[in-house]
């Protein structure tokens, strides 16, 4: 099956500022918190005994220019976890009444191809003199209003970067660093030209998952594999069009329970070798290859697929002898994007479970997956999830919006600038509650009759 690996947690988290000490109950913990006195900045997570919280506070006296004169040496303390999909709370502390503060997120995608993304907001602290993002109002920036999350799924590639820009990360075995700074005054610009008054870095992969490389029956795929002894339910991820093996979404499953196996299946290695297109085959082998693993429960497998890989899905859901679902005589759910300015898509099967997720109710295939359903006496096995204003990409929750990006063509390897549609606010709202009820949706078919205690996402 290939070689295991651990998928480390993420960076260390950082402040700069002096005396900082990991804290968590006024005790240390060597975790996920530091603190100082008085003035701070408080980045707490919302996952339980995970995420005991961050916390990165800086000395400071009344006076808003003090704020300016307590830098330091960055002091490092232990690693920070959290999943992408967890929340955080930034918290600024004993800052004066009325005081303007500028919160700003930074994301160096060094991993990948360089290129920077920041997201920022203004704040003026309350008579409490404290700023809570979850709780108080951006009065603008990358985004207004209560927005808990804006920092992430509002960031954007930073002034003068070159056009057509995705942030994806490909690499899972590296840390993604998001720098939540705070800043004097309402500021728009040249957040690099100045030094931050407290910072964190936080990290989205779970820690313990197992990466295992597959090459089986010659196929180009990844397996993820939570943590513990298992045997678990598992799960097939198609992407689209755009090739390549990615892997975000399939380890972000597996820090839920759930035994993932993402498929390059456009650009895989024996069709860069022989230049032909793999056939039906080739996804049933990965379907074999998962729900023979014995690490996995192979009985209640499902499939999920985005944009091509949907339609993918459905049709092995309909007509694979391997998979066996037969006219999808199984549990239905639906996502549907109404702003979809690219392909309509549908997402994913399953054997227990079937998923489609899909892009655009102006298109033929929402009312035929319907009536099918209905012609079968199936009807009460579909849900459909419709979101007004979302775009095609419809990816895990905070992921930024992208309402369009450059596109390299698999067959003719042409860079071209693709539609993907959306607005911001509506998509980003799109991803959470759809990510959220998918995740309900796996636990109440995958684990029918059996113990679904290492399926937790209490921090959603």
């Amino acid at each position: 099956m290939g070689n295991s690996r651990v998928v480390e947690g993420p960076a260390p988290l950082k402040e700069l500022g002096s005396r900082a000490q990991a804290m968590h109950g006024g005790e240390p913990t060597g975790r996920r918190a530091m603190a100082c006195r008085h003035f701070g900045l408080s980045l707490a997570g919302s996952r339980g005994q995970r995420a005991r919280g961050h916390q990165a506070l800086l000395p400071a006296s009344s006076k808003p220019q003090a704020w300016l004169q307590g830098g330091a040496p960055a002091t490092p303390i232990q690693p920070s976890r959290g999943l992408m999909d967890e929340k955080f709370v930034v918290l600024v502390q004993n800052a004066p009444p009325g005081f303007q503060l500028t919160v700003h997120a930074h994301a160096l995608h060094q991993c990948e191809d360089g290129h920077s993304w920041e997201a920022f907001a203004h704040y003026t602290a309350n008579a409490t003199r404290t700023m809570n993002v979850s709780e108080d109002p951006s009065l603008g920036g990358t985004y207004s209003g209560v927005e808990q999350m804006g920092l992430l799924w509002s960031l954007r590639p930073v002034p003068g970067s070159k056009p057509g820009l995705r942030l994806r990360k490909m690499n899972v075995q590296t840390p993604m660093e998001v720098t939540i700074s705070v800043y004097q005054s309402h500021q728009t610009e040249g957040f690099v030209d100045q030094v931050p008054l407290s910072a964190v870095v936080v990290e989205p992969p779970a820690p313990g998952v197992r990466r295992i490389p597959i090459t089986e029956g010659g196929l180009t795929a990844t397996l993820f594999l939570p943590s513990g002894p298992g045997p678990f339910p598992g799960l097939l991820d198609l992407w689209g069009g755009g090739g390549k093996l990615v892997e975000y979404r399939a380890a972000l499953l597996a820090s839920h329970g759930i035994a993932s196996l993402t498929l390059d299946y456009l650009t895989p290695k024996i069709t860069m070798e022989t230049g032909k297109i793999v056939d039906n085959e080739y996804f049933e082998t990965a379907y074999r290859v998962l729900e023979q693993h014995p690490q996995v429960l192979g009985s209640r497998i499902a499939m999920l697929g985005l944009s091509l890989g949907s339609v993918i899905m459905l049709n092995l859901a309909v007509y694979s002898q391997v998979v066996k679902v037969g006219r999808i005589e199984c549990s239905l759910l639906l996502v549907v994007a109404e702003d979809d300015q690219n392909r309509p898509t549908s997402e994913s099967a399953q054997n227990v479970s079937l998923l489609i997720w899909k892009s655009s109710l102006n298109t033929k295939l929402d009312p035929e997956i319907k009536e099918m359903m209905e012609r079968a006496g199936n009807s009460h096995l579909l849900t459909i999830l419709s979101y007004p204003n979302a775009g095609h990409l419809i990816e895990p929750p905070y992921t930024p919006h992208i309402r369009a990006s450059a596109f390299k063509t698999v067959i003719k390897c042409q860079i071209i600038m693709i539609l993907w549609g959306g607005e911001t606010v509506a998509h980003a709202r799109a991803q959470e509650d759809a990510w959220k009820k998918i995740l309900v949706f796996l636990k109440k078919n995958l684990y029918n009759g059996t113990n679904p205690d290492s399926f937790s996402f209490s921090h959603l």
